[in-house]
């Protein structure tokens, strides 16, 4: 769905969205909801213990590029083929 699209479904203008999507405005939890649900989805949200490691891990990757981001997960893929490749086991 172009930005054009899901603005007219919100009633925003395109550049309002453009704004929201380039991370240049922060929208609302309500403005998000209503976001996803035009494009067709609904959100679920819920509570779970919070996981230092896993938050660390997240914060050092959006320092990352993106391209450098993708290099991790291509690479962290390669690894995950060669463990099945194996049968998984390490012994």
């Amino acid at each position: 769905m172009s930005q054009r699209q899901l603005a007219g479904r919100v009633g925003l203008s395109q550049p309002e969205i453009a704004r929201i999507e380039s991370g240049v405005v922060a929208p609302s939890f309500e403005r998000v909801v209503e976001l996803v649900r035009a494009c067709g989805f609904d959100l679920a949200v819920r509570l779970v213990p919070l996981d230092e490691d896993a938050y660390s891990l997240a914060e050092q990757n959006m320092s990352r590029s993106p391209d450098e981001r993708l290099a991790g997960l291509l690479a962290g893929l390669e690894l995950y083929e060669q463990g099945v490749g194996r049968g998984g086991s390490d012994d």
